[in-house]
């Protein structure tokens, strides 16, 4: 699998037929999958360590204060965040505060194969929203890949049986992570149009600082509630310490940064279907470091998911 994985990266940067995307694209989409990957392992081991909502809010909390020396310009009253406050606020949730607490919640339940796996559906919002939202017609090859990208994440929730879809019961972890990828593409293309929330009109910093702690105070308010139903808990140590500390950068000031750059250089579209990337990064860290390595169908998935990102792909011109 990992030389699919390469074999498909430089089909996509090599093949005429295929976007144009530069190595530094290819880079950065490809990174933020690892350390996206990385967060759902980290996740998972924080299981019964710390809470869920306080996962995400200890998170948020430290990005934000890691970031605030390079973006506190943002809040000085003459920002234009004040005169855009209302698409900020919609981004944060979307980007930081309801995305980052339905995985963590998801993980209480599901595995982050599985999680990453259904994730895998995100081509298929993508070109849905981008069709009703933004008036961006898929292609037909899109269309052929993203059903193909569905069928592996089908075969997956099935656990390999399909015939079990008849009577199958979702865990709950499924369908939050499948939430969590919904509201993942509206973000995705908010932040890849022009205007006032687009990367491009801002200083990077800036831009995600804003993101960052207007994201961090929607997570504090879904924790209140956590915490007001007295299921909010956490139990540190230098591990889970070292684990939160990680998610704080890697996960989310890292892989933010490079999500926005990659979206930005390839479109919402084209990074989507990267994005599918992240189950073969899950599955290779799930199997080195919680012994829950990936099972025959997994690999299958993974299979159908990759040529759903070629056959997306071949197309002349860029969207």
């Amino acid at each position: 699998m990992p030389f699919l994985g390469v074999k498909i990266l430089t089909c996509l940067h090599e093949n005429p037929l295929m976007p144009h995307l530069t190595l530094s694209t290819v880079f950065y989409l490809s990174l933020a999958t690892i350390l996206w990957a990385g967060n759902a392992i980290a996740g998972r081991v924080l299981v019964g360590s710390i809470s869920p909502i306080t996962l995400s809010a200890a998170r948020w909390g430290l990005a934000a204060l890691m970031l605030l020396p390079l973006g506190w310009r943002v809040f000085k009253p003459g920002s234009d965040l004040w005169r855009n406050k209302a698409r900020f606020l919609v981004l944060g949730l979307l980007g930081v505060g309801s995305y980052n607490v339905l995985l963590y919640l998801a993980l209480q339940t599901s595995t982050a194969i599985n999680v990453t796996l259904i994730g895998a559906s995100m081509p298929i919002w993508m070109l849905f929203i981008g069709a009703v939202f933004y008036q961006v017609r898929p292609t037909l090859l899109q269309l052929v890949g993203a059903v193909i990208s569905l069928v592996g994440v089908t075969i997956v929730l099935s656990r390999g049986e399909p015939t079990t879809l008849l009577t199958m019961q979702l865990v709950m972890g499924d369908l939050l992570i499948m939430i969590a990828t919904i509201l993942w593409a509206f973000y995705s293309w908010m932040i890849s149009r022009p205007g006032a929330s687009s990367e491009k009109q801002w200083p990077w910093a800036e831009f995600l600082m804003a993101q960052v702690m207007i994201g961090f105070l929607w997570t504090m308010l879904f924790d209140g509630m956590e915490i007001a139903t007295g299921n909010a808990f956490i139990h540190l140590n230098y591990w889970t310490g070292a684990l939160i500390l990680f998610v704080a950068i890697g996960p989310s000031l890292i892989a933010y940064r490079c999500w926005g750059l990659g979206v930005n250089g390839a479109g919402p579209t084209v990074a989507a279907f990267f994005a599918n990337l992240i189950p073969l990064f899950t599955a290779l860290l799930s199997a080195a470091m919680l012994g829950d390595p990936p099972k025959i169908f997994h690999g299958l998935a993974f299979l159908l998911i990759a040529g759903g990102i070629i056959i997306s792909s071949v197309r002349r011109g860029q969207q």
